[in-house]
């Protein structure tokens, strides 16, 4: 039985929108060695508003580009601990939102942290492509193209 053939194929790193959070192209790290997918993130607020936990924060969306800023509002879906790559334990917001790939639109949940010092400004782990996709590690940018007249 071979439900691959029902899946997208994704390179290992994509370019994907955000379209909740504002977020016109993002470049995307395809990574099934991580569980959570992970959006860089600074400068967070943390807020009630109508008796929802909410959370406001600003992401540069663009590698080397410190100058592009994108303000986000969304609700806090949970807070996890989360280990990354190094082994490091760190309590982060998990929020929901909408991912756009291509012409594929479905909802993921994603962790806030800052990723400054890492290539990629997102994560997407395999529980977000998990029934959805494959990845192809020899391939980049099999299904999503940046668009060139958003900068972000």
């Amino acid at each position: 039985m071979d439900n691959n053939k029902d899946l997208i194929t994704l390179g290992w790193r994509e370019w994907v929108r955000l379209p909740d959070l504002g977020i016109k192209n993002i470049k995307a790290k395809v990574d099934t060695g991580a569980r959570t997918s992970a959006i860089h993130a600074f400068e967070l607020e943390t807020f009630s508003e109508a008796g929802r936990e909410k959370v406001a924060f600003r992401i540069h969306p663009l590698q080397h580009d410190e100058e592009t800023i994108v303000t986000c509002v969304t609700d806090i879906l949970d807070k996890r601990v989360v280990t990354d790559s190094g082994g490091h334990k760190e309590e982060r917001i998990v929020i929901a939102t909408t991912l756009d790939i291509g012409s594929y639109t479905w909802p993921i949940e994603a962790t806030l942290t800052s990723r400054d010092t890492m290539l990629f400004r997102m994560l997407l782990g395999r529980t977000a492509i998990k029934s959805r996709a494959q990845v192809d590690p020899a391939r980049s940018y099999l299904v999503g193209k940046k668009k060139k007249a958003n900068k972000a």
